[in-house]
């Protein structure tokens, strides 16, 4: 999608949707991921000037459960009506629009890069609030009402374990470490409990931060109905660290400190055992991802170097589960 092509779509969906005429100054392309484009778009409106957040499909193949882009625009302005900090989605785009599906937002100033918020020097003082300012809002996502995301689809641990299942063994090897990891979360399956609001995708490098610290939580795609513990376990994965491995929090926190403050803000106390299994559950998720991506780049559906990149961290997620299951992360 071309730039000239992209300012005529949004200023026509704005005037259809607003009621109002939009002026774009100037477009920046952010990044240029498989699964979708992001543009930063300098508007005036109304004598006003503002920054938007443009996120569009980019008509790749899709992981398994995860929501269009115009779905992720809704969940998005849900949260944010609900009080959660996320950016204000603005429009949703649907194929009439010209651009595929996708939703603007308002500009969030910020850093996003995970490396950088797990050990740069400007965001030492961030880093001493941000374990707690993560429990806070995951509490707060996981009470918010289901009323609110009547899109959302239920994904109980055991479809979840089926699809990745199927996953793995059709994008490539059966790798012994996955076998295994799927036989052992077979084997400690944990209770059902009364589905929540669950992010998804909620870990450093999917958080907007300052030096005051946790300033927005972006990409809901992964958005869902199901067990909150699911996004307390993912926020501690190894691959989220950026480095910093003693820090199980995102890099810069610790379990304990993110558990008690969960608690505090009205989370339900966590179990260690369901835990630990949500826990192998991500990572053996994040290693079929890693797979997946690889298979992409080989057979040329998405020529994106990421893509090969991460691919290539397959072999860290065997070992990482290898380590969770025989008691040895941390």
């Amino acid at each position: 999608m071309k730039p000239p092509q992209i300012v005529a779509a949004i200023t026509s969906a704005w005037r259809r949707q607003k009621g109002a005429e939009l002026q774009v100054r100037s477009i920046e392309r952010l990044s240029a991921g498989a699964s979708a484009q992001t543009w930063r778009v300098s508007t005036v409106t109304a004598g006003d000037a503002q920054d938007l957040v443009l996120q569009l499909f980019a008509g790749q193949e899709q992981l398994t459960g995860a929501l269009r882009k115009v779905e992720q625009g809704r969940v998005q302005q849900a949260a944010y009506l609900a009080g959660v900090p996320t950016p204000e989605v603005l429009l949703t785009l649907e194929p009439e629009d010209g651009l595929n599906d996708g939703f603007v937002s308002r500009y969030t100033p910020g850093e996003t890069l995970g490396k950088r918020i797990a050990s740069d020097a400007r965001f030492g003082e961030a880093r001493v609030h941000l374990t707690e300012q993560c429990a806070r809002v995951l509490a707060q996502i996981h009470e918010l009402p289901l009323s609110s995301f009547p899109r959302l689809c239920h994904r109980p641990v055991h479809t979840q374990l089926e699809e990745l299942a199927h996953l793995h063994r059709t994008v490539g090897d059966a790798l012994p470490a996955f076998e295994f990891a799927l036989r052992w979360l077979k084997a400690h399956l944990p209770p059902a409990v009364p589905p929540r609001v669950v992010h998804g995708d909620f870990r450093n490098g999917n958080l907007i931060v300052d030096e005051r610290g946790l300033v927005a939580v972006l990409d809901w795609e992964m958005a869902h109905l199901g067990d909150p513990l699911e996004d307390l376990a993912w926020l501690c994965l190894r691959p989220w660290r950026f480095g910093q491995g003693a820090r199980a929090v995102g890099g810069f926190g610790e379990r304990a400190e993110l558990y008690e403050r969960y608690v505090r803000y009205g989370g339900e106390r966590p179990q260690a055992t369901v835990l630990k299994f949500w826990e192998v559950f991500g990572t053996l998720k994040w290693g079929v991802i890693c797979q997946w991506f690889a298979r992409q780049f080989v057979t040329g559906e998405v020529r994106v170097l990421e893509r090969a990149a991460i691919g290539r961290r397959t072999s860290e997620a065997e070992l990482d589960l290898v380590e969770l299951i025989e008691g040895h992360d941390d």
